[in-house]
């Protein structure tokens, strides 16, 4: 049987609207851009691991904890061009899979990376992402987090279809809404189809590129997480998560 070869691309950047400089904020001594990968990296089985920056300042970070980076343009409008330039430099012809994991998700369980390729593997599936249990009804309310409905409800064993994503509306009564985690696997061929795509209304009034593949009829399929972590987006969340981490420490 063929390895199935996947490549793993953090996109990161250093201007953050809601949070400045956020991929390099302290976390137990670390930068969070650091603990993003090294997430990564104890999920084993990868064969290439990037972070992928346009950010001097990052790539010194990421080089010093024994990370690789690909230096990218400035003018991408999200994380997903930038990986797709990170993809093009590295001029690999024999990927099968690109996981995209964004740079604000330093609490990613590594056994949940493993799930969602284990996943796209078995299912041959074009695009895949991860989503928890909401704990706390105040979650739906959030609109720095996101949504994400499935067709069936999620178990530990299947990989059920998205059927949209939001970040305001859904209500306590909706069935099968589920916290989106910031990942997405692609087959090396969906990410380039969706990445010459132009961006749809949708995505614009949303801000979230995933709806572009849905209205683009791509299919995106979602895989239960273990564990619900706290993307860090904004102030409160990295107040937040940096408590827990000291306490866990």
């Amino acid at each position: 049987m063929n390895h199935t070869r996947i490549v793993a691309i953090i996109p990161s950047r250093l201007e953050s609207s809601r949070l400045p400089r956020k991929a390099l904020t302290d976390i137990c001594g670390l930068p969070m851009i650091v603990h993003v990968f090294k997430r990564c990296e104890f999920a084993k089985s990868l064969d290439e691991l990037f972070v992928a920056t346009d950010s001097d300042e990052i790539c010194q970070i990421v080089e010093q904890h024994g990370g690789k980076v690909l230096m990218t343009s400035s003018h991408h409008k999200n994380g997903t061009e930038r990986i797709y330039e990170g993809l093009q430099k590295l001029k690999m012809t024999n990927v099968d899979h690109i996981i995209s994991l964004q740079g604000d998700e330093p609490e990613i369980n590594p056994e949940d990376i493993k799930n969602l390729y284990n996943n796209m593997i078995k299912n041959n599936s074009d695009m895949g992402t991860l989503a928890a249990e909401i704990k706390e009804d105040s979650m739906l309310y959030n609109k720095n987090i996101v949504k994400v409905k499935t067709q069936e409800k999620l178990k530990n064993n299947n990989f059920v279809l998205a059927i949209d994503f939001s970040r305001d509306n859904f209500s306590k009564q909706s069935l099968n809404v589920y916290h989106h985690i910031g990942i997405y696997c692609y087959k090396t061929s969906t990410l380039k189809k969706f990445i010459n795509l132009k961006q749809t209304k949708n995505e614009i009034k949303s801000r979230l590129e995933q709806l572009r593949a849905m209205d683009n009829n791509i299919n995106i399929n979602v895989a239960l997480a273990k564990s619900s972590p706290i993307g860090v987006d904004t102030k409160e969340d990295y107040v937040a998560f940096k408590k827990i981490m000291e306490y866990k420490s």
